[in-house]
């Protein structure tokens, strides 16, 4: 009898995905927008194509690893059959904000707004990922006493291979698009969001502060992150809503105003236009901390 294909863990509160191993073999289960309630990690061992996230299109080839968070949409669109392995898991099961210490993935293979949002693997780190999903699926055939705890440490050795692997790549990842090394007005640019996202919304804003035009800003930030400015503000700005909404039991209105918004409904309406999904749903499906 063929060993299964597909390896779930319910939370026995819910009835909700807890953790999802699997293997495909075709595009059928990502030929279609995604906007799943928790976390995806897609490895294409075989075919090509191309990926379609948030503002964004990239072209992936076989050895890719895809690292996407809750909500945030994406699609493949394979030139021909695409094989590989996913590992799902939600919030509820493993949240990388509360381990963000230990795991340290948070902004590097997830919610980073500045780069494609996939790596390449190498033979070694190959190699690492493949045991560790023999041991998840071994682990999900024979439950016992700390299923869980044992699934997670694998999950978390998986994200840290991961993340290193990524930041190792990084100063690779922009070469695609330039040869050149990333222009010195776009680490301000970097910086100046960073610092200034919850005050400052408009891209005139950013552009006035680095003492650029609007237009020449906008043609560097489009061929160097494939985005908009306008883009790049709000997917920051969503990123921090959605940390607020995970973790914390803060009134949406609360978060609103922390983030620069006076009206709520206006909140809840860029909200849900960016993350096609209401931050009360949103709350509601991928959870707060209660805890540690």
């Amino acid at each position: 009898m063929a060993e299964p294909a597909v390896f779930t863990l319910v939370n026995p509160q819910n009835g909700n995905l807890a953790f999802k191993l699997f293997a495909f073999d075709d595009n059928s289960y990502f030929d279609h927008i995604q906007r799943n309630n928790y976390y995806s990690l897609i490895w294409i061992t075989q075919g090509t194509g191309k990926v379609k996230a948030d503002f964004s299109e990239y072209e992936f080839n076989p050895d890719s690893l895809f690292a996407f968070s809750p909500y945030q949409p994406f699609m493949l669109a394979a030139n021909k059959n695409i094989t590989g392995m996913t590992i799902q898991f939600h919030p509820d099961f493993f949240c990388i904000h509360k381990h963000q210490k230990e795991v340290a993935c948070n902004g590097v293979l997830f919610n980073n707004i500045y780069q494609p949002p996939f790596i390449t693997i190498d033979e070694k780190s190959s190699l690492t990922f493949k045991m560790l999903m023999e041991q998840m699926k071994t682990e999900m055939q024979n439950p016992a006493l700390a299923q869980f705890e044992l699934l997670i440490s694998y999950l978390k050795i998986f994200l840290i291979t991961a993340s290193r692997l990524k930041t190792e790549q990084e100063p690779q990842a922009l070469q695609a698009i330039a040869e050149l090394k990333e222009p010195f007005i776009l680490q301000n640019l970097k910086q100046a969001i960073e610092k200034d996202f919850k005050t400052k919304h408009s891209a005139s804003d950013y552009a006035n502060a680095l003492n650029i035009s609007a237009k020449a800003l906008a043609k560097i930030t489009k061929s160097y992150f494939n985005k908009t400015l306008t883009d790049l503000i709000s997917e920051r700005i969503i990123i921090e809503a959605k940390r607020e909404l995970y973790l914390t039991n803060k009134a949406i209105k609360e978060i609103a105003y922390e983030l620069g918004y006076e009206d709520e409904y206006y909140f809840s309406r860029f909200f849900k236009n960016n993350a096609d999904i209401s931050p009360q749903m949103y709350r509601e499906t991928v959870g707060f901390g209660r805890g540690a």
